[in-house]
Formats: C-alpha cells, structure tokens, sequence
C-alpha cells in the first residue's frame, strides 16, 4: 500500500511522500490566483471556486484571503455559505459545509494531525480526518475546528473556541475545548444580543 493509498483510509502516512504531494503546488498557485482577484469581481471569483472546490451551491462567498492545503479539492460547500477573512482549510481530507453556515474571521478547519508519538512526527508522518458542519451553523471569529469533529444544525459556536469534539445541533458551545453552555430557545426567540431585545 503506498501512502497516497493510506491517506485515502485515514491512516498514518508520509504527508511529504510525492505520490502525496503531486498536485498540491499546483493547487496552492489556484489559491494565490484567487487571492490576487479584487474583492468587487464576484464573478470571477464565484467560477474559480467553482473550479478549486469539489463542491460549490450557489450564493456562496470567501473573502480573500484564505488559505487551503489542497486548493479547496476537499471542501464542499452547501447553499449560501460565508467565510469571512482569513479561512484557513487544512483540506487534506474532506470538509463538508451545509447550507448557510457564516464563519468568522481567522477560522480554521483543520482535518490534519500528527501522531503524539515523537519519533513518527521525525518521520513526517500525519493522519487525516473529515470534518461535518451542519447547516444554518455560526462559527466565531478565531474558532479552531479539530480533525473528525462534527457540529450540529443551526449551532453557534463562540468565538475564539477550540472545538476537539462533536457538538450537537441547536446549541451555543464555547471554550477551549468547546464545550456545549445551552440549547438555543425562547429566550434567542426575544433577544438578539445580551439585553437587546428584537424588534422584526
């Protein structure tokens, strides 16, 4: 079995190994070029996406810049989703995005780790996991979403969280590790922020 054959089953492997890293230049030059486009040229940027992603639903938005491992040929991205500025997607493996998740700025996705045991780390060796987001979720600005999580529906994660574990749907999770701090209910029906009641 060669290490692009253990990466495809989430095994350890030699992340610098060539049949690893054969298209990954070329994918990071698709992510410069993307990043060089002006922000008013929605158009243009729309169809790169398109082509860097596995998948794309329309409606939807990066900011530049952002950053990806893999150019993004991991990531599917549902309906209506935005990322802010600064996304970085350690896109190794697949990433799913559902429709209308908003993630803040200097997020990161990370579906890549290393195995805690030094001499494999001299080695180059990493393992990868995919990460599942829901639909309709709200990731802060500076969440860190580790490899193999999923988060639920409609969740919001606080900003600055370290999210190492599954969150399920209809909840506010914050913390380093993320942990879940209620469900979200009538009192999100009534207010929109703190005190701040809603008027619409």
């Amino acid at each position: 079995m060669n290490e692009a054959e253990r990466k495809a089953q989430h095994l350890v492997y030699r992340a610098t190994d060539p049949t690893v890293m054969a298209k990954q230049a070329e994918y990071l030059d698709e992510v410069f070029a993307y990043n060089q486009v002006k922000p008013s040229d929605h158009k243009t940027k729309s169809a790169m996406l398109k082509k860097m992603f596995a998948e794309v639903g329309h409606d939807c938005y990066i900011e530049t810049p952002f950053y990806a491992n893999f150019g993004g040929h991991n990531v599917h991205l549902g309906n209506g989703v935005y990322a802010n500025f600064n996304l970085t997607l350690t896109d190794d493996t697949d990433i799913y995005i559902d429709d209308r998740t908003m993630i803040g700025p200097n997020v990161t996705l990370a579906t890549a780790g290393h195995p805690i045991k030094p001499v494999l780390r001299e080695e180059g060796y990493q393992y990868d996991f995919p990460i599942h987001i829901g639909k309709n979720v709200w990731l802060g600005a500076n969440v860190v979403v580790c490899p193999g999580v999923t988060i639920g529906d409609n969740t919001v994660i606080g900003a600055g969280s370290v999210v190492t574990k599954d969150i399920p749907a209809n909840v506010v999770a914050v913390g380093s590790p993320c942990k879940v701090q209620r469900e979200i209910g009538e009192h999100d029906n009534e207010y929109y922020f703190k005190n701040h009641k809603l008027d619409i």
